[in-house]
């Protein structure tokens, strides 16, 4: 089973990991998952909030597409991920993702590839924004040679 969220308001990751565990019903191995936060500085520069912007029912099919490869490419049983747009302030969640295997080596490749697809490939659109003003934000080079390690 896959869950693609696209959220506009705060979640709890730990309430979202603790729905996905009980979901499995016992039946994997291993649960690995990643949660990512607004940080307060990017370099130099203090950051109040982050704004992501997408396409709705267009974002989550994309989601949806890269999540069922990695999936399917791991053989992970089950992926979840939620995803917030709009404002996020500093020190909140961005997004989280898990996935449910057998083996925890599955478990951790398949959060690791899709975290580096949602990085590069998925359609948001993201500007950082604090007391030196807005800034749009790109994909670095070291994101898109994580990417590539994964192939096509």
């Amino acid at each position: 089973m896959m869950r693609v969220v696209v959220a506009t308001e705060t979640f709890s990751p730990e309430a979202v990991l603790g729905r996905f565990a009980a979901a499995t019903d016992g039946a994997c191995g291993a649960i690995a998952s990643f949660v990512g936060y607004c940080r307060a500085r990017s370099g130099e520069r203090r950051v109040e909030r982050i704004e992501l912007q997408h396409y709705p029912g267009f974002t989550e099919t994309e989601i949806e597409r890269l999540a069922l490869g990695v999936a399917e490419k791991h053989g992970v049983s089950d992926i979840v991920v939620v995803h917030r747009v709009g404002a996020i302030p500093a020190g909140e969640a961005i997004v989280l993702v898990a996935a449910a295997s057998a083996h925890r080596a599955a478990a951790f490749a398949a959060v690791q590839e899709l975290m580096d697809y949602l990085k590069t490939d998925a359609p948001f659109w993201k500007r950082e924004v604090g007391p030196a003003g807005a800034r749009w934000i790109e994909p670095t080079e070291e994101d898109r040679a994580r990417r590539a390690e994964h192939g096509p």
